[in-house]
């Protein structure tokens, strides 16, 4: 069995501020190992469950190199360093039999949620427009091959997944997706289920509202930006070492998440001089949108290598 932990930091417990998730402020040193001790409780849960499991760990915050080697459980393997394919799910492939996501959190504009984002500051919404496979659909009562329509959906709302009438087109506008999502949309590209999440309640929510199988552990409860009710972090990591076991043992019962090609995205940019950058890129233009540019993919592992690019193109700033 192989289990890849994607360890971001903003959904630890405990951690509130950007002053312990940068490497330039003053107690990132004490985020880091806040971080490396809950990627342990995980990686203590999935060997609980799987005693012979390959277990490998990506950094995924930030610099990718904020896990401190020397702390983490030996028996992983840990994914560090940028840039490297699949970013946050560096190591991620087919062979892959459950992922667990560890110290997410909530979309950009979305929240209350601790240090809520998508990817960075300046990508500022991500909507993805797809169709879900005859095998993925649950409840909908039609026959095999019939269309269907699925949507994207934020916390909270009700998933809206229904038969398209003859005639009509089955695809329909999607609603955003931030970390949570386009990750989680990745590995079930692979074939790949979500088994765990952990960040604060609205993390957890986002999670729950796309992958209702998967276990989510609410390590606080946000208040704000920078503020929420934390667990005591030797609670957090009880529960979050339970939980993985018992995720890990249910993953066959947790579908991936998929959505199939062609895929319309439209993303939202706050710089003005990276949607100029953007609209480089063979395929991605400009819409209406004083903010957003478009492209369509034939697939989701290629949507989601361009999102990854524009967030990269993001970060140039004008010379």
């Amino acid at each position: 069995m192989k289990a890849l932990i994607s360890v971001d930091m903003e959904g630890i417990s405990g951690i509130v501020h950007s002053s312990e998730t940068n490497p330039e402020r003053y107690d990132y040193q004490r985020g880091r190992e806040l971080m490396t001790a809950e990627a342990n409780a995980v990686i203590a849960g999935v060997l609980d469950a799987e005693p012979t499991a390959d277990v490998l760990v990506a950094d995924a915050h930030g610099t990718f190199r904020n896990l401190l080697p020397e702390q983490l459980d030996r028996r992983a393997r840990l994914v560090r360093g940028k840039p490297r394919a699949l970013n946050m799910l560096a190591g991620l492939d087919e062979e892959t039999d459950a992922a667990l996501f560890v110290g997410y959190h909530v979309r950009a504009g979305e929240g209350p949620g601790v240090l809520a984002h998508t990817m960075n500051g300046e990508i500022l919404d991500v909507r993805v427009t797809g169709r879900a496979p005859d095998e993925e659909v649950r409840g909908t009562g039609r026959a095999p091959g019939e269309g269907v329509r699925i949507t994207t959906h934020t916390p909270g709302e009700d998933v809206q997944v229904t038969a398209p009438k003859p005639g009509e087109d089955s695809r329909t506008t999607a609603r955003s997706l931030g970390e949570i999502g386009l990750n989680a949309a990745m590995a079930g590209h692979l074939g790949v289920p979500v088994v765990l999440l952990s960040g604060d309640d609205a993390a957890c929510a986002e999670a729950a509202a796309l992958i209702p199988e998967a276990v989510t552990v609410p390590v606080k409860e946000a208040l704000g930006m920078a503020a929420a009710v934390t667990l005591h972090p030797e609670e957090a990591r009880d529960r979050l070492r339970r939980a993985a076991a018992d995720a890990v043992s249910r993953r066959r019962e947790i579908p991936p998440l998929s959505l199939t090609g062609p895929l319309d995205v439209e993303v939202d940019l706050a710089s003005p001089h990276t949607i100029d950058l953007a609209t480089l890129v063979p395929g991605v233009s400009r819409t209406a949108g004083a903010r957003t540019v478009a492209f369509t993919a034939p697939d989701y592992g290629t949507a989601y290598r361009l999102i990854l690019l524009l967030a990269q193109l993001a970060t140039i700033r004008p010379a």
